[in-house]
């Protein structure tokens, strides 16, 4: 038992009856660690709060007064319990409101305390079975819908085929629930390691043509023969790229993916790392295609703008989500310029004003872009595609070392505005913050070493402009 468990179980005597409840109680028994508590208490709910959060030295705070709930969380946030009023008059009742039978069952506070499960949930447990607790299950709160996929996707179960038909009956309600609730769960099921399963789920069950119709329309929309599947399908594979990639980019990138593993562990917003946020640029990198599609005479299928439509209808869709603004910039600019580095494929070599370009195009996401390009490339397996990863691959290769260190460093000008607005003539506006741009790319290109051939090119790309 927890220490802070350990001051409930000496604290809760004084203040009324409490119980272990939900998913702690799930978890317990499947043997799976929890740093989240919920506590059911038919007594004085803030006075156990304020007296749990003196003993464990956490911090309590009110989350409800209409419902009477608190919180105690721990102060370094590893822990954090909720302790609330019994809904209903007795436990039982408490009991019966809750989504699944799994997440019904209690455990009063103390040691060697019987398990209270009234509606079958240590059977269902054990037969790895998602079932409702009474046909309101869903009614009551549509949300549950997507919790139900979280879970299934979670833990692994399979959903009682009666669960299925009446999340199915109340998943067009979820467009009507706080849309932060249901991009909360959202993230979860895109940051498992199952999401491609869970999103197949969710539309079985009718929650992606609730809260994401736009992915539901990519369904049927056929592309060129150098693509295998319709948009959807692509969309997901492209998906179960991100995830491999996530798991070990040096099978693709070599030596930098290392680099690139911390890089997409790293912490984003919205508590998604940069790889969770990549994840929700594969479900939207091609989101416009469905609105973009045309056929042209040679019967050649083509999706022009699609990148710059979609950059905008992913930040469209995570704004009515809720999201974050990083989220949403973020997202929007791997949408926005997934597309760049196939192209430079047909430039190659590239010269270092080539790959400056581009890096500077596609800041601050140079590296996720670049990693993510060829998850999008592996997931395309048409005509000559063998010939076309092998291409892609090898550019990404090149040049996610450059992306690696522009990160780490932006190339900066090779000489201070004034003393060259100074040396040259020019005074300061637009003109010679032009002039500072072209500098920076020759220095990075290595065109330019000494201060006198940073000025002597200066001149000379003034008198060619003027010209």
């Amino acid at each position: 038992m927890t220490q802070p468990l350990q001051a409930l179980a000496e604290l809760a005597p004084a203040h009324g009856r409490a119980w272990l409840v939900g998913g702690a109680v799930r978890d317990e028994l499947l043997g799976r660690q929890t740093l989240d508590y919920d506590v059911a208490v038919d007594g004085d709910v803030q006075g156990l709060a304020r007296a749990l959060g003196r003993a464990a030295r956490g911090h309590p705070f009110s989350l409800s007064e209409a419902f009477g709930a608190w919180r105690v969380k721990a102060r370094d946030g590893g822990w954090q319990i909720d302790v609330t009023p019994l809904v209903g008059e007795t436990l039982e009742q408490d009991l019966a409101r809750r989504d699944l039978t799994i997440n019904a069952i209690a455990r009063p506070i103390g040691p060697g305390a019987e398990l209270i499960d009234p509606f079958g949930g240590v059977a269902d447990l054990a037969a790895r079975r998602l079932r409702m607790v009474g046909p309101e299950s869903f009614s009551a709160d549509p949300l549950r819908t997507v919790r139900l996929v979280r879970l299934a996707v979670d833990l692994q179960f399979e959903v009682d085929a009666l669960t299925a038909r009446e999340a199915v009956t109340s998943a067009p309600e979820l467009r009507d629930v706080a849309q932060e609730r249901v991009f909360a769960e959202l993230c979860q099921i895109i940051s498992a390691d199952g999401a491609v399963a869970g999103l197949e789920l969710m539309e079985r069950f009718g929650v992606t043509q609730a809260v994401l119709p736009e992915l539901v329309a990519l369904r049927g929309v056929q592309q060129s023969d150098y693509h295998h599947l319709d948009v959807h399908g692509h969309t997901l594979a492209v998906l179960a790229q991100v995830i491999e990639l996530e798991r070990d980019p040096t099978r693709v990138l070599g030596a930098p993916g290392r680099e690139v593993s911390l890089l997409l562990a790293e912490p984003l917003a919205n508590e998604l790392t940069r790889g969770g946020a990549m994840r929700f640029g594969a479900l939207l990198h091609d989101i416009a295609k469905a609105r973009t599609r045309s056929v042209g005479e040679s019967g050649r299928v083509g999706f022009q703008g699609h990148d710059v439509l979609g950059a905008e209808m992913a930040a469209e869709i995570l704004t009515r989500l809720r999201a974050s603004e990083r989220l949403i910039a973020h997202v929007a600019a791997l949408t926005r310029h997934h597309l760049r580095l196939g192209f430079l494929v047909r430039r190659r070599p590239l010269s270092r004003r080539d790959v400056y370009g581009y890096l500077a195009a596609c800041e601050p996401v140079e590296v996720d872009v670049t990693a993510f390009s060829v998850a999008d490339r592996l997931a395309t397996l048409g005509r000559n595609s063998d010939r076309a990863v092998e291409l892609h691959l090898e550019l990404a290769r090149e040049i996610i070392a450059d992306a690696l260190a522009w990160r780490g460093s932006r190339p900066r000008p090779p000489i201070r505005g004034d003393e060259l607005g100074q040396a040259v003539g020019v005074p300061p506006g637009p003109e010679l913050g032009e002039l500072l741009e072209e500098l920076t790319v020759a220095a990075y290109a290595d065109e330019v070493q000494s201060e006198e051939q940073v000025v002597a090119h200066a001149r000379a790309w003034l008198a060619a402009k003027r010209a």
